[in-house]
């Protein structure tokens, strides 16, 4: 079992797997279930895998306890983040997130994110401009 000096980098490496590169968010990566050691620079296709994927890949590997490369509902408990959002994110409702429900699921967490930020944006340059009391 994981102690809590690993859980903690592990929730911020949760956050990190959300917000992967979009540039390689539609790329599939083929990974065979490992320790998080062995994780392959370069895609299916043979192009190559950025850090943020990778590092993706190795916390994912990290949380997948029993390695068959995919979460479940108990591997992720400890992470507040991705258990709320763990329904939405398991699109096949098999009870187990992978990496693909994970990818797109950043896609969403991400657009939403940024839309919150516009809009933060939106409203401090409105207040600042006087047009909100």
């Amino acid at each position: 079992m994981l102690d809590h000096r690993v859980l903690r980098p592990l929730s911020f490496a949760i956050g990190a797997l959300l917000a992967c590169a979009a540039a390689q968010a539609q790329v599939r990566v083929e990974v065979a279930p490992t320790s998080g050691a062995d994780v392959p620079a370069t895609d299916a296709n043979g192009r190559p895998i950025s850090r943020g994927e990778q590092k993706a890949i190795r916390d994912f590997q990290l949380l997948d306890a029993n390695h068959d490369n995919r979460l479940s509902r108990d591997e992720v408990a400890f992470i507040p983040q991705l258990s709320a959002a763990f329904d939405e994110a398991d699109t096949d409702h098999d009870g187990y997130v992978s990496q693909d429900e994970i990818r797109a699921f950043s896609k969403i967490y991400r657009a939403r994110r940024d839309a919150a930020k516009r809009a933060a944006q939106q409203q401090q340059q409105q207040q600042h401009d006087g047009a909100l009391p």
